[in-house]
């Protein structure tokens, strides 16, 4: 991650944070004087979301660190362990949420709900989740972290939308239970936000071939590659999302060692990695065709 873009999601978490910090008091006021389940779901959803933020920031932070001789990649990992404690806190918030909706359901008198008081503090929070969605877009594709703060305050809209049409049921009709629907319609939103998050955070850990990455059409674009004449143990992963490292053995034509034409085929290499397939980070370990024959066995 470039010093700009660190600057800039650290920015985007800032905004964020204190939009949801705001809303999250609105909503938590709007609930004790509603007796809202559905606006107090959505603002133990916004808590989850101030703790993860904050994690988010702090872990962009760290993750705009240099290099050192004992990380030697640098911190940017930092950035998953933050994604998998906001997926970690996004599924407890699902969880609970759907307990409490399911016990006020099968309630012989379900307490009542001020529908005017919840349709306005939805209102302004599905404006304020709008706004931050806005904010936070342009770094979600680039970083794990700011997917994650992306994804909790996409599920704040929704939440919103369905606390905002509870309130609108109880206003007209009167059918308190519409809080407690919505309730667990917010949960159903947050729960496989959170599975996503999980899952791409898994995808890094385990140094899976990143999302979009073919090793096939990577070993082919080398092998059409002038000199080349074979690839081996080719790799490929993920430090952070957007962050993909590479590394091959690469069998090269004796010819290419006589005319010490190493330097030119390294550069097309990379260019090729750069250029075609995003991977800044690549590590190519060049052989000649004999030493090749005489290795151990290898991966393809």
């Amino acid at each position: 991650m470039s010093h700009d873009h660190g600057a800039a999601n650290r920015t985007r978490l800032l905004v964020a944070l204190a939009i949801t910090a705001t809303i999250f008091v609105v909503e938590l006021v709007g609930a004790a004087i509603a007796g809202s389940l559905a606006l107090l779901a959505d603002a133990g959803h916004l808590l989850s979301d101030l703790v993860g933020l904050g994690i988010a920031l702090v872990a962009t932070a760290v993750a705009a660190r240099p290099a050192t001789d004992r990380q030697t990649f640098g911190f940017q990992r930092a950035e998953v362990f933050g994604a998998l404690a906001n997926g970690l806190i996004l599924a407890g918030v699902a969880i609970a949420i759907a307990i409490e909706s399911v016990r006020r359901l099968l309630e012989a008198q379900p307490a009542a709900v001020g529908g005017l008081p919840v349709l306005l503090v939805a209102a302004v929070g599905l404006v304020a989740s709008v706004v931050s969605l806005l904010v936070l877009r342009g770094g979600a594709h680039g970083s794990i972290n700011v997917r994650g703060a992306y994804l909790e305050v996409l599920g704040d809209l929704f939440g919103s939308v369905a606390a905002l049409i509870a309130g609108a049921v109880i206003l007209t009709t009167g059918f308190g239970r519409a809080d407690a629907i919505a309730s667990l319609v917010i949960a159903a939103f947050i729960a496989p936000r959170g599975i996503v998050l999980l899952r791409d955070v898994f995808r890094v850990l385990s140094e899976s071939v990143p999302r979009g990455t073919s090793v096939t059409e990577i070993r082919d674009h080398i092998l059409a590659t002038q000199g080349v004449a074979g690839v081996h143990d080719v790799h490929v992963w993920s430090i952070t999302t957007g962050a993909p490292v590479f590394s091959a053995h690469v069998v090269v034509a004796n010819e290419v060692f006589e005319s010490a034409r190493t330097a030119r085929l390294l550069d097309a290499l990379q260019s090729c990695l750069a250029d075609h397939f995003d991977v800044a980070h690549s590590t190519f370990q060049l052989e000649p065709e004999e030493h090749a024959a005489g290795e151990h066995p290898h991966h393809d």
